[in-house]
């Protein structure tokens, strides 16, 4: 059994209908916010008590590190992305080597956690204009992002962790926070290719994406929807032109950026239509019990969830102990 939608929760246990909600069949996975979140053994018992309801669930989380970090006491406090392209600036071996370390780090704490996946890489430029992603990305130059995604992408693997790249096809180069706002980037697809694609395409080509996460953002000169409602974009780019054949996310979908695409239900069955596999509906109860009823019935292609499952390599016990991660440890007080 496995849906295509990834739903949130209200605290930092289950409550009943939050079990209910889990059970339904449209359901398949759950995304853990900072408010979800005590410290490690209480993250723990809560991905235990969520495998009790259905032991098929995608659990994910934003563990991209410095201002995106949900996992935080009895974790590795990870520097924002952006610190390793300033690094790289003037060591650019040790920077991508830390790039790899850290993705490896990331992902073994995440996993022993028992969560499956963190929705990472950032492969958006760094542009002064976008306040949003800001220090999220690792840089503004795409062939150095793609440098420090590549190696980010080999440390989360070598952990046993699936990679998601967002924001396809890059949200770098607008002002407006798709969380509250329209953003709108009114380049032509061309300039867009030259830059921001860069990473994209530099990942997939070298088969280091497992996931896809779309941008809630409209370019009005390229496709008449924001990307993650666009076939053009999914289909005609990402699938077609640049060769992706991974699972694609949607971002959440009660984000205001997605109000262009109807009521909660319908902004769900659009995302699909489009090539979204699995939906994000978060921080709204009723809107995610609304897009999960409408979805109940929907015969939707299955999405293989097991390809994104974490593959456990250490056990918390072990990982303390590590000498990369002791390693890793010493470097970023350095840093």
């Amino acid at each position: 059994m496995s849906g295509n939608v990834i739903v949130d929760l209200a605290g930092t246990t289950i409550t009943d209908d939050e079990s209910r909600l889990l059970a339904q069949p449209a359901v398949a996975g759950v995304i853990l916010f900072a408010r979800n979140v005590v410290d490690r053994q209480q993250v723990i018992q809560l991905v235990q008590s969520i495998r009790a309801v259905r032991q098929d669930l995608l659990i994910t989380v934003d563990q991209e590190g410095g201002r995106v970090q949900r996992l935080v006491t009895g974790y590795t406090q990870l520097p924002a992305p952006c610190r390793l392209g300033e690094l790289y600036q003037y060591e650019p071996e040790q920077a991508s080597q830390l790039a790899e370390d850290l993705g490896w780090l990331m992902a073994s704490e995440v996993i022993a956690s028992g969560i499956d996946l963190s929705f990472a890489p950032v492969l958006d430029l760094g542009l002064p204009i976008s306040q949003v992603i800001g220090s999220r990305a690792f840089a503004e130059q795409p062939e150095i992002v793609a440098t420090l995604a590549h190696r980010y992408c080999l440390g989360m693997k070598q952990a046993g962790m699936a990679t998601v790249g967002k924001h396809f096809p890059g949200h770098g180069s607008v002002a407006a926070d798709t969380h509250h706002s329209i953003a709108c980037d009114d380049r032509p697809f061309a300039a867009i290719k030259q830059a921001d694609l860069l990473p994209f395409n530099s990942l997939i080509k070298q088969q280091l994406l497992d996931g896809m996460m779309p941008a809630h953002v409209l370019y009005p000169q390229v496709a008449a929807e924001p990307a993650g409602f666009s076939r053009y974009w999914l289909q005609a780019v990402l699938r077609e032109s640049l060769g992706f054949s991974g699972v694609i996310f949607s971002d959440d979908l009660t984000m205001h950026a997605a109000s262009q695409a109807g009521d909660y239900p319908s902004r769900a069955v659009q995302a699909l239509n489009a090539g979204c596999q699995l939906l994000l509906v978060c921080n709204n109860p009723e809107g995610a019990q609304a897009v999960v009823s409408a979805l109940n019935t929907h015969s939707e292609a299955e999405v293989n969830i097991e390809q994104l499952k974490g593959q456990r390599k250490l056990s918390w016990a072990e990982l303390l102990e590590h000498p990369r991660r002791l390693t890793i440890h010493s470097q970023l007080e350095n840093l």
